[in-house]
């Protein structure tokens, strides 16, 4: 874990988030400051800054959990599909964020959500996992 990053901190419960999935080795959380409306990010327990750094276990763990996660929110917010971006700059901390589209293209820029629509939007996707 380290000490100045927004993941890591949240991970050991000093910041809080909406959870929509956990397990031994990542999390999924509603992103606080979607572009799209229920925007969410896989990240791994383990800090790590770079995708590619990652053991192949932790990598493919991340795309098969991202993947079930995109499923759901198309379920839930009946999505055109959800989009997988990975980059990696604003945060240093491994994590897909899983955009849902709702036109053929991809919005880049949001709000910050307040808590209960995120809470509300985490909700709807839980029930089709």
């Amino acid at each position: 874990m380290a000490d100045d990053c927004i993941f890591c901190k949240i991970l050991k419960g000093d910041v809080p988030a909406v959870q929509v999935y956990e397990d031994d080795i990542c999390v999924v959380l509603m992103d606080k400051f979607p572009a799209t409306k229920g925007q969410s990010l896989v990240v791994p327990k383990k800090h790590d800054d770079y995708i590619v750094d990652l053991d192949d276990e932790t990598y493919n763990h991340l795309f098969s959990v991202a993947k079930k996660i995109a499923k759901a929110t198309d379920a839930a917010l009946e999505t055109v599909r959800t989009c997988f971006v990975v980059e990696g700059f604003m945060v240093p901390h491994v994590h897909i964020r899983l955009h849902p589209s709702y036109k053929k293209h991809l919005e880049m820029h949001g709000r910050e959500a307040n808590d209960e629509e995120l809470k509300d939007i985490a909700e709807k996707i839980k029930a089709k996992l």
